[in-house]
């Protein structure tokens, strides 16, 4: 009996037809065909206080020629459509999937999209018993990369698989598997650029293990520039490495314990120093590594003169990975000129589409002494005493050489207002712009929540480079099982390098004009933790930082404008900051030209050559001017328009008309597909039901704020139904389910009726099982032609 093809869902073309036809052209079912991949998460939207997931992206077949390597896409579709309707569709899963083989199927042959070029023609029409084998596809592949056999079998060593079955997510694999086929090519300088919360250091530990089981590398080095960012691998991604592991440490170092492992991780910190006996990389023969991977490269590998520089010179011959979230490129420091471009950028928009990041929320305070700036009237004395120069102060002055009380305070307050009106509990860290202001910060937050410092004086810390009872708290802070610190004041001693997954505030009261400083902030909330609700964060920004994110830089490639002659001298790194201060097997790291220690009133700021005197002054009106909440929408873009507008917008862009929008309705069988379909494009009915005050059904919401017209309520519709009679025609049993069904509308709205299950919630179970219930009106399909007529009905007013 022939099949009317016609007739077969999508999924029933799969499973007669395409599925069955790359069997027989050779692939292997378990280990080479996967079905329904879906490789993001689906975007996270904000509206209010409504988050919910967007839709994921799926492909419907990947094959793989090895459990590593994806080398074919294919898009199914319904023989309703055309054999080449999904090739379009398949061609951008491809290009984001790095994959290079494309094929779209309706059950009647493929179209296959060769992207390397070795077709006869770019596009080609296949029979369903022409579909290439494994081995074809594998060769064309290896043709089109320059690959020998050897070589192909590093590229083929398999992942590590953890217990649990984590494998890498689609952005790291191809980092991973572009890094490898780098450097069994020989290549040496090699730059990945991954966004913060994206798995770097996970990444790296697959390079490094297919690397080192293909024994291509032999001895590895891992480098980073805090403990905490070497020790915590050592625990996690970098553990099966087991005893071919061990952490370099400068006291009492000695060579003979170390050459008979392979994995080395260390900070640079241990490796190097002023004296001769410090350096203890020098202790290694030159060719000693064959691999370095230096994580957070961006912070000190960058420049010529730098410590981490003097190392990756002295191993010159190992090939050398630089990974960070934000490659340097300034007019003194370039990542690119000592590694090269990236060999692959996965960014924070990107990571926020597919909905592996956090989004965010911006909320920017303009205080009036910021915006109109400061000036002391003449002989005016600071609070020790301290005649203050005249002059006019400005934004860039506050917190570095003038202390205003009363902005700090406001500072603290608006904090405290935030935190009130969501979760105080909810981690936050204050980025200022000295050590002395998150000092100064710390005291007014601790005196804005009296109440819960003194249920436990760590509600509020500041945590900075000299401070050691802050540091201790680190581990605290970042841990999501431990409850305090919950408020943490800092000027840069947390840009970098803190894995704070529950952060949910970061607070911006710092000057900050360096786009990496900026971007490492800001990845400080962009990490995911549904386990504790942490779905998006909010920045809070006083000093105008956030107009950094329409900065064409912010996404985007970074620009190299570094420009010498050969004759010209080569500048020192741009300071950025401490790095980092942590206690290490040597004592404490310099602070980086940071204030430390107890503020001296009077006293001066030494932060460059010159000292810079302070002044603290009290007694001054601040206010804020204005106050205006962003949200980051579908398209990447921080936008000020309510929910409602953005609602209405989106409602008008899918229906033109009222007549449209009716017509759709109407037509639709389950008016739940028209409701998520607004939804998937930005409508978020629970949260307008906040902004416009009125529990409105769905489809009352769209005629009120689309179309202006007058709203029924839920109950104002059933009333009508119920007094106009409509359900006489009904027996008794019948009429009385369907007045039951009718008030769990009123309730609860359409969506709760349109599903069977509604039979079973306790107000219409007591009617009897579902099958007695529609028995009431004839059967199934009967009970169901009452229920469609009665949502038609409701919706007749």
């Amino acid at each position: 009996m022939d099949i009317d093809k016609k007739s077969l869902t999508e999924q029933d073309i799969c499973s007669k037809y395409i599925t069955p036809a790359i069997i027989k052209s050779g692939w292997d079912l378990l280990h080479q065909i996967r079905e329904q991949v879906s490789f993001t998460d689906g975007q996270i939207i904000v509206r209010g206080k409504t988050v919910r997931r967007g839709v994921q992206k799926r492909a419907d077949y990947i094959l793989y020629y090895k459990n590593n390597l994806p080398i074919a896409v294919i898009e199914a579709k319904d023989n309703n459509h055309g054999v080449g309707a999904g090739i379009q569709q398949a061609q951008k899963y491809a290009d984001t999937l790095d994959i290079p083989f494309v094929f779209s199927s309706n059950g009647d042959g493929f179209i296959f999209y060769d992207k390397t070029g070795q077709s006869l023609q770019l596009e080609t029409e296949l029979t369903m018993d022409d579909f290439p084998s494994p081995e074809f596809l594998f060769q064309k592949y290896q043709t089109w990369k320059g690959l020998t056999p050897e070589q192909t079998e590093v590229i083929n060593e398999p992942y590590f698989y953890t217990p649990n079955g984590k494998s890498p997510r689609y952005y790291q694999e191809i980092a991973i598997n572009r890094t490898v086929e780098a450097v069994v090519k020989g290549e040496n300088r090699i730059l990945l650029t991954m966004a913060t919360g994206t798995g770097k250091t996970y990444t790296a530990f697959q390079i490094m293990w297919r690397l080192w089981k293909s024994r291509v590398k032999k001895r590895i080095l891992f480098l980073a520039d805090r403990n905490i960012l070497v020790d915590d691998p050592m625990r996690r991604d970098f553990s099966p490495f087991k005893d071919k592991m061990i952490k370099l440490k400068r006291s009492n170092f000695d060579i003979s314990k170390y050459t008979a492992y392979e994995i080395f991780i260390g900070i640079y910190q241990s490796a190097t120093g002023t004296e001769v006996e410090q350096q203890i990389y020098k202790q290694f023969s030159p060719d000693f590594f064959d691999l370095i991977v230096v994580d957070e490269c961006h912070r000190g590998s960058a420049s010529d003169d730098s410590a981490w520089k003097e190392i990756l010179s002295y191993f010159k011959s190992a090939t050398q990975i630089g990974m960070t979230a934000t490659p340097k490129e300034t007019e003194k420091v370039s990542n690119s000129e000592y590694f090269g471009n990236p060999i692959y950028t996965y960014s924070l928009k990107q990571g926020i589409e597919d909905g592996f990041l956090a989004p965010y929320k911006v909320i920017r305070v303009t205080i009036d002494k910021d915006v109109e700036g400061y000036r002391p009237e003449i002989g005016k004395v600071d609070k020790f005493g301290n005649t203050i120069p005249d002059e006019e102060y400005n934004q860039n002055d506050f917190g570095r050489r003038l202390f205003i009380d009363e902005r700090d305070k406001l500072v603290a307050k608006k904090i405290t207002e935030f935190l009130k009106a969501n979760d105080r509990f909810s981690k936050t860290i204050a980025f200022c712009t000295t050590i002395e202001q998150a000092e100064i910060l710390r005291q007014a937050l601790r005196n804005e929540n009296e109440d819960l410092v003194l249920e436990n004086n760590k509600y509020v810390m500041r945590i900075t480079g000299d401070s050691e009872e802050g540091k201790n708290e680190l581990d605290s802070f970042i841990d999501p099982e431990k409850k305090y610190p919950v408020i943490v004041t800092t000027s840069k001693l947390l840009t970098t390098g803190v894995d704070a997954k529950t952060c949910k505030l970061i607070v911006l009261d710092s000057i900050i004009k360096s786009m990496t400083e900026f971007k490492q902030i800001i990845g400080r909330g962009t990490r995911i933790d549904a386990e504790f609700n942490k779905y998006f964060f909010t920045i809070m920004d006083f000093r105008q930082a956030t107009k950094l994110f329409a900065d064409k830089d912010f996404d985007g490639e970074p620009v190299k404008i570094k420009e010498i002659n050969i004759d010209d001298p080569i500048d020192g790194p741009e300071t950025d900051g401490p790095t980092g201060g942590e206690t290490i097997e040597d004592g404490p790291l310099p602070p980086g030209g940071e204030v430390i220690g107890d503020p001296i009133p009077g006293g001066v700021i030494i932060d460059g050559p010159t000292p810079i005197k302070k002044y603290y002054v009290n007694g001054i009106n601040v206010n804020v001017i204005n106050e205006t909440v962003q949200f980051y929408d579908e398209h990447g873009n921080l936008t000020t328009e309510s929910v409602k507008e953005y609602s209405k917008k989106s409602i008008i862009n899918q229906y033109r008309t009222l007549d449209e929008f009716l017509n759709a309705w109407t037509k639709a069988e389950q008016k739940t597909a028209i409701i998520e379909e607004l939804e998937s494009k930005g409508v978020l009915f629970e949260e307008l039901k906040r902004e416009v005050g009125k529990d409105l059904d769905p489809f009352d919401m769209v005629l009120h704020i689309a179309y202006q017209k007058p709203a029924l309520t839920r109950k104002e519709r059933v009333s009508e139904v119920k007094n106009h009679n409509y359900f006489e025609k009904y027996g008794e049993q019948a009429k009385q389910v369907l007045e039951a069904i009718l008030d769990k509308y009123a309730d609860q709205g359409i969506k709760a009726i349109e599903d069977i299950e509604v039979l079973k919630v306790p107000t219409i179970e007591k009617y009897g099982t579902p099958i007695e219930i529609t028995n009431f009106f004839g059967g199934m399909e009967e009970y169901l032609n009452a229920v469609k007529e009665m949502k038609e009905i409701i919706y007749e007013y």
